[in-house]
């Protein structure tokens, strides 16, 4: 089982924005080479809970581990932790006075301290991967929302986290973008990529991920393989939920 170590085990997690508790005793494990997609209506809490396991937002009870070490502790360094795991967001997140290439590179740079022409090859690289080679040198204002993200999953990348996690990366897309960045991800996940996803895609959730993880007012209502979620859940609100977005 080495291979399939647990990279992210979360514990107990919850989280309250004063007296409003939006997480609530939140416990899943994350395996090497997993893809686990959360899923859930809006205002379930699946945003937030990827936020805590970046560290973007304090934890109010509950551990965090990754490889067996709690990162929600103190005096954990966040830029080192967030170096390994990685996040794409729904807003793409890029510099805009910066080139696709020096958005790229400068992460690795300042967080990796690696040299200009290592950051620029890995950087090349990973462009050349998602399909923005071309694109080098042009400002994220001349991009379309679906190269944007592209651009944005390169620079994740560039970084060799061992886990990305995806904040609904085409929920701010045109619906004929989605199809680029969700081709770029089912690659990612076909070479290994251990991967945590916070998506509306439903096809995507039951074609490409090992893991399915409902959501429902802050709990996991339901969670287990995309065969058994999606084909016989077993509570009925996950059947209620699915239903309205498979139009079952």
């Amino acid at each position: 089982m080495s291979d399939r170590e647990n990279v992210l085990q979360i514990n107990h997690l919850s989280k309250s924005f004063g007296s409003h508790e939006v997480l609530r005793d939140i416990d899943f494990t994350v395996r090497r080479g997993d893809v686990t997609s959360i899923i859930g209506a809006s205002g379930s809490g699946k945003s937030t809970l990827l936020r805590c396991v970046n560290l973007l937002e304090t934890p109010t009870k509950g551990e965090i581990l990754f490889h067996g070490e709690d990162v929600a502790a103190r005096g954990v360094n966040p830029s080192a932790y967030r170096s390994k795991v990685g996040m794409v967001f729904q807003s793409f997140n890029l510099f805009s006075n910066m080139t696709v290439l020096k958005n790229c590179m400068v992460g690795q740079t300042k967080v990796l301290k690696r040299g200009e022409a290592e950051a620029r090859e890995k950087a090349l690289h990973f462009l050349d991967k998602v399909g923005m080679a071309p694109y080098i040198n042009a400002k994220p204002r001349q991009l379309s929302g679906g190269q944007k993200q592209r651009v944005a999953i390169a620079r994740a990348l560039a970084m060799d986290p061992e886990v990305l996690l995806f904040d609904e990366p085409t929920s701010a897309l045109d619906p004929e973008m989605v199809g680029e960045v969700l081709s770029v991800m089912r690659d990612l996940a076909e070479e290994g990529l251990t991967m945590l996803v916070v998506t509306h895609e439903m096809a995507f959730a039951r074609d490409v991920s090992s893991h399915v993880v409902f959501m429902r007012d802050g709990v996991i209502w339901e969670e287990g393989g995309p065969d058994a979620l999606f084909v016989s859940p077993e509570r009925p609100e996950t059947k209620e939920f699915l239903s309205r977005f498979m139009g079952r």
